[in-house]
Formats: C-alpha cells, structure tokens, sequence
C-alpha cells in the first residue's frame, strides 16, 4: 500500500469520492469513467476477493490496519476531511473505487441458470441492492436488468447488496427484445404484480425460472407482462394494495426457490 496523506478536502487526487450525494450525476458518471465505489471494509474486501481491480482507497486512520495489506494508493484522511469530501458522514470509514469489468453477454450468463431474477426499469438503487442480496441470499443464479434499470454498481446498490452484486452474474438486456432472451434461454417468465391471476402459494415452481419484477409505480410494463408465461400475486390483506418491490421480491424469490 502506497500512502498520501491528504487534508484538503478539494485535493484533485481525490475526485472520484467528490460530493457522492448527487445520485444521477453520480452513477452517469462512473460508469462513463469507467468505475465504481465501495463503501465499508467488509464490501471493499467483498470486491477484492471477487477479482475486482482496486484504483485508489480514501479511509481514516482507525480503519487503515483493517486494509493495510491491499495494493493501492490509499489517501488517509480526517473524519472531518472525510465527510467534507462525499458529502456525507462515511459511518463505515473507508471508500475504495474499482475499475469496471466490460458488460457480460445476457446469453452467457443465463447459460445453465435454473433461477433468475428480471428487474424491469427499478430506478431506486437501495431496491436494486436489495433484491440482489436476496437472490443471492436464496440461492438464484443471475440477475437480468432492462437497460434502464438502475446501475447495479451504484454505491448505494452495492452497499445495500453487501457485496453480491459482485458475486451474483448479470447482464442487461433492449426492452424490445428482451423477453426472446429469455425464452431462448429456456426460461418460463413468471411475472409479479398486483393483476396476476394467479396467488403466488399456489405456483409449482417451474424447473427453470425467470421471476419479472417490475418498476416502482408502474410495475411490469403491458408489453412484458402480456409476454410472461404467469401473472402471480401475493394476496394482500388489511386493505394493502401492494408491498415496496424489493419486499415483494423477497417474498416471490422464496417462494419460487
């Protein structure tokens, strides 16, 4: 490890952790610059061990020996400094960025996947994270997202995922076609929403499946929800009309584990 000690907030050396609050300029521009952030030991070293490549870390003193043996450039700063820089109170003391991996193939990571879990245009990055920590959790093999869906390596996704976003394959795919990629694949598309016909604790689970989980709001789109092979429920009662997507997530990737 390389060390610079850093006490202006401002220091050019540290643009890639400059004001991280900005959510949408945020994530448009990491992935045009070609990285990510990870925020906290435990995630930081959940990323080293999956093969990423470390670019630089920003930590305070009293995390340093917690990552001491990782070979980067590693910019030590005051709390205060820390705070100043992102925006934000950093209450895990350490962020890291790491270079992105070029964009998986869809048809390659559904290849062999009996489980995967299809995000349609989720623009909230805790969802995201979320729903990629429960399919991992349970035992689902992939992840498929919508290109507009949110950036699964978005700081708030990845820390919400506590790293599987890292572990668990995926892959983007058009909207148009993005149903005749899982069809081809050999998936039944199983959708969720409040319209299905059918209440999720009465499904067989299919040999190979694709669970649709759709944006907050609108849900799944017309289009995908008229290609899917099911239209599942969860029934609600107490006069709930619908549960945060991430939640009814959860609750469909068990029950179709």
């Amino acid at each position: 490890m390389h060390r610079v000690d850093v006490d202006d907030p401002a220091d050019p050396r540290l643009a890639p952790f400059l004001e991280l609050r900005d959510t949408q300029l945020r994530s448009a521009r990491e992935s045009a610059e070609g990285f990510f952030l990870a925020e906290g030991v435990r995630t930081i070293r959940r990323a080293l061990a999956a093969g990423y490549d470390p670019l630089a870390l920003l930590a305070t003193e009293r995390m340093l020996e917690d990552l001491d043996d990782v070979d980067v450039t590693a910019f030590i700063v005051s709390e205060q400094v820390l705070e100043a820089t992102t925006g934000f109170p950093v209450h895990r003391g350490a962020l890291a960025s790491f270079a992105r991996r070029p964009l998986a193939d869809a048809a390659t990571v559904l290849d062999g996947a009996d489980r995967v879990v299809v995000l349609e245009d989720l623009v909230d990055a805790t969802n995201v994270g979320a729903i990629f920590r429960s399919a991992a959790a349970l035992g689902w093999d992939a992840v498929v997202l919508s290109a507009r869906c949110g950036d699964p390596l978005y700081r708030r996704s990845v820390r919400t995922s506590m790293g599987a976003v890292f572990t668990l394959p995926w892959a983007r795919v058009d909207h148009p076609s993005g149903m005749e990629v899982l069809r081809e694949a050999g998936l039944t598309v199983v959708a969720l929403t409040p319209s299905g016909t059918i209440d999720l604790g009465s499904v067989v689970p299919p040999t190979r499946c694709a669970l649709l989980v759709g944006s907050e709001g609108p849900g799944v789109s017309r289009s995908w929800l008229d290609a899917a092979d099911l239209r599942v429920r969860i029934p609600m009662a107490g006069g709930v009309d619908s549960l945060n997507v991430s939640t009814a997530a959860a609750i469909a990737l068990y029950a179709l584990a």
